[in-house]
């Protein structure tokens, strides 16, 4: 019984995040704010961490890190480590020092997008000599935009955490 349900909680995480991944790479493309395309993949890894712990945390981080790499066109394995590292993090954090609400994850939220926004523009700061408040601007405006969708996102995370550990 425990082996099916298992089963059943990777398959539900799976079906969260290959959504997510749909909507972050072929729906908001077309819905962009100012040249915007929010950030959705690690608001869900975020979510998972914050309401299931470490373990939950990391692995989908792993996942959501591969898809953003897919993705994004990065060099594979930056968004990968990033997710995987953010995961953990915020599920220690979660396991042991914050609360498991709202309010932990959209900060842990904020502060993930923003990480994510400054690797994303790393290689065009110190590589390509881009002049830094452009990216900074462009980086805040992502992760303001991105943080809109965590509310909808928490009531799916919340949702799939209730039922994969009940």
């Amino acid at each position: 019984m425990k082996r099916q349900k298992q089963v059943i909680s990777l398959l539900l995480h799976a079906l969260l995040m290959t959504t997510v991944y749909v909507f972050q790479g072929v729906i908001f493309p077309f819905l962009r704010l100012n040249g915007l395309v929010p950030l959705l993949l690690p608001l869900v890894c975020t979510g998972i961490a914050v309401r299931q712990g470490t373990t939950a945390g990391g692995i989908s981080g792993l996942f959501a890190g591969m898809l953003c790499d897919v993705s994004f066109n990065e060099s594979v394995g930056l968004f990968m480590l990033l997710l995987t590292l953010f995961g953990l993090v915020v599920g220690l954090l979660a396991d042991t020092v914050f609360t498991r609400g709202f309010m932990t994850y959209f900060f842990c939220s904020a502060v993930v997008l923003a990480a994510a926004s400054i690797v994303q523009m790393f290689p065009l700061l110190f590589f390509a000599r881009v002049a830094p408040s452009p990216l900074f601007s462009t980086a805040l405006g992502q992760t303001v935009y991105s943080l809109v969708f965590v509310v909808p996102l928490w009531f799916f995370v919340r949702s799939l955490g209730r039922i994969t550990t009940d």
